[in-house]
């Protein structure tokens, strides 16, 4: 038993003493004890005054003479001030304490049951027109991240990913190839697919606005240049002609999208993700048509004089929102209507999570609601994730000019800076070539996903790569370096032979300050999982394992351990060391950010 959940439950055993009820554990507040005043934890009495009937220093009076009296191996000594009653732990709760975790080794984490609610998180959702980039990049990492966090939390997840593989973007990059491409594949130019793809598509563009630029120049309006497209107009009847099922057109779209799913698949390698099930808009649109259709003719949907089918949310304070365009073809709700029916049938899904940046805060909740209108019990239930983006410090990213900022040239980029700093400040000179290449990915990958996750996940991030990697501060190869550090230690102990107890004697180990307060932070972490599961926020780890490394390296430079000439205290300090050590690697890995055992 931890000793929050020690003192929760002395504290309601004294309340039913005192005042003869019963009051449950989870009604009471414990806080930590604010640094001006004597002790480690706070209760607040204020909520428990209708029971005690007596003011609150008295009520706080009352509870710490009787934690004193009943409870002396719990606490030792109180201050009441006001209305809050502080508590000083006795020594002996926090060995027992430090035993009970370091010999959990899944501290903090909970393992799931068949009886387990199953939650299944979406993210990623590129288009194959053009490779991942920086935005894509957070997206995927929350995901993970996220879904990594769910399971430690106790939850069954299913990792998906819906591809968008279809549409007049997608239709755009093939007439691009189709016309200007040559024939070009990956191995005649030497690209990836996803990135040979994504020219196709910027290149597209470059000739459109040519063409409207031209068409305007002749004296017609943006509006009726954009309407006299011929290339516009060519994509859409691409793009028909696909959904008709045109030979020569599908076998183009099969050609080029499999080259960016090769191109997708190494990406995401390097990035550290992965999926459990992949959806493809392809195959579900058909299934939202079907619905849609199904839904008009119902009466749910209403269609305008041109064929266009249309949702009408007036009534509840929305607009309009189009399901079917006036030549039948599918938007993107026609394809998320189908994607989320497919799913729901295929899982017995408890929770359904979109990982999907802010700007499409409306379309979910036009999706939430029209899955309701069609009689989906779990239209309502459906959960937007919905996560700030990432700019530049000279704006936003945009695919079809180019000014993007290339997933694959960023995970390059992070690896050689990493490899850079290390060799200019000499950590790699004892390392074999393939050692220093594994230590400078570790570092440059995990500088970057640190960087995106230890932001609250609903505000915007400006990125500046020069904040990224930093060996101090708030950054990750700071905790990279702080767990390297420890595993030297670790192993300068093991080649002295020292050897660690099975657990400490809380009777005869007495606690430095600074080690107490280590052990508390230790105890955290089950919460600090708990409560990043609840609220869907993957900074809420990052953030801990930052202030538990910082408070850690605050103990390396204040006390001696290798030099500790008390055994015992030598002992416990390598072992405190040893389980930092394990839990900045367990919440860190829940960012997907792996640990180097050497810098």
């Amino acid at each position: 038993m931890s000793i929050v959940h020690a003192l929760q439950s002395a504290v309601s055993q004294a309340v039913e003493q005192l005042y003869g009820q019963s009051v449950p554990q989870e009604q009471l507040q414990l806080q930590k004890t604010r640094s001006e005043f004597e002790g480690q934890w706070t209760l607040v009495t204020f909520p428990l005054l209708k029971v005690s009937r007596k003011s609150p220093e008295a009520t706080a009076q009352e509870l710490g003479e009787a934690l004193l009296e009943r409870h002396p191996e719990l606490v030792t000594s109180v201050q009441v001030v006001k209305g809050f009653l502080n508590l000083t732990i006795a020594t002996a709760a926090w060995v027992e304490d430090f035993n009970a975790i370091r010999h959990d080794a899944d501290y903090g984490h909970i393992r799931a049951t068949e009886q387990s609610p199953l939650v299944m998180v979406e993210y990623s959702s590129p288009n194959t027109n053009k490779p991942l980039h920086l935005g894509h990049v957070r997206n995927n990492l929350l995901g993970y991240s996220l879904a990594l966090i769910l399971e430690a939390a106790g939850q069954r997840v299913v990792k998906t990913n819906i591809v968008n593989d279809r549409g007049i973007h997608i239709c755009k990059s093939m007439l691009a190839w189709v016309r200007w491409g040559e024939g070009a594949t990956p191995e005649s130019t030497g690209k990836k697919g996803d990135h040979l793809i994504g020219d196709f598509y910027v290149l597209f563009d470059k000739h459109y606005k040519a063409e409207l630029e031209a068409l305007m120049a002749a004296g017609k309006s943006k509006e009726e240049a954009e309407a006299a497209s011929e290339l516009m107009a060519e994509a859409r009847a691409m793009l028909r002609r696909w959904e008709e099922g045109d030979e020569e057109t599908v076998a183009i779209w099969r050609m080029m999208n499999s080259w960016v799913y090769a191109g997708f698949d190494e990406t995401y390698e390097r990035m550290g993700v992965s999926f459990d099930k992949i959806y493809y808009e392809s195959e579900t649109y058909l299934e939202g048509k079907a619905e849609v259709l199904r839904g008009l003719k119902e009466g749910k949907f209403v269609q305008d004089p041109d064929g266009s089918v249309w949702a009408d949310f007036t009534d509840e304070g929305l607009d309009r929102k189009i399901l079917l365009r006036s030549d039948g073809t599918s938007v993107y709700m026609t394809q998320d209507i189908g994607t989320a029916k497919k799913r729901f049938d295929e899982y017995p899904i408890d929770k359904m999570v979109y990982v999907v940046g802010n700007e499409q805060d409306y379309h979910f909740k036009v999706l939430s609601l029209l899955l309701d209108r069609l009689g989906y019990d779990f239209g309502k239930g459906l959960v937007h994730f919905s996560y700030g983006m990432v700019e530049l410090p000279n704006g936003k990213m945009k695919s079809r000019e180019g000014t993007v900022v290339d997933a694959d040239d960023l995970m390059d980029e992070m690896i050689a800076t990493a490899r850079s700093i290390a060799e200019e400040q000499g950590k790699a000179k004892d390392m074999s070539p393939e050692e220093t290449d594994e230590v400078a990915r570790r570092v440059g990958l995990g500088a970057l996903k640190y960087f995106l996750l230890k932001v609250d996940p609903r505000k915007n991030i400006v990125f500046r790569p020069e904040e990224i990697i930093d060996f101090n501060g708030n950054t990750g190869p700071f905790i990279q370096y702080t767990y390297a550090r420890i595993r030297s230690v670790l192993r300068r102990a093991a080649e002295q032979g020292i050897s660690l107890p099975e657990r400490f004697d809380p009777k005869t180990l007495t606690l430095e300050t600074k080690e107490q307060e280590l052990v508390a932070k230790l105890a955290e972490y089950a919460d600090v999982v708990a409560d990043a599961a609840r609220d869907f926020s993957p900074a809420l780890i990052a953030n801990y394992v930052y202030e538990l490394v910082k408070e850690y390296n605050q103990f390396y430079h204040e006390h001696s351990i290798l030099k500790e000439e008390d055994e015992t205290k030598r002992a416990f300090r390598l072992a405190l060391s040893e389980v930092i050590a394990r839990t900045i690697a367990a919440g860190s890995a829940l960012l997907g950010i792996e640990m180097p055992e050497r810098m």
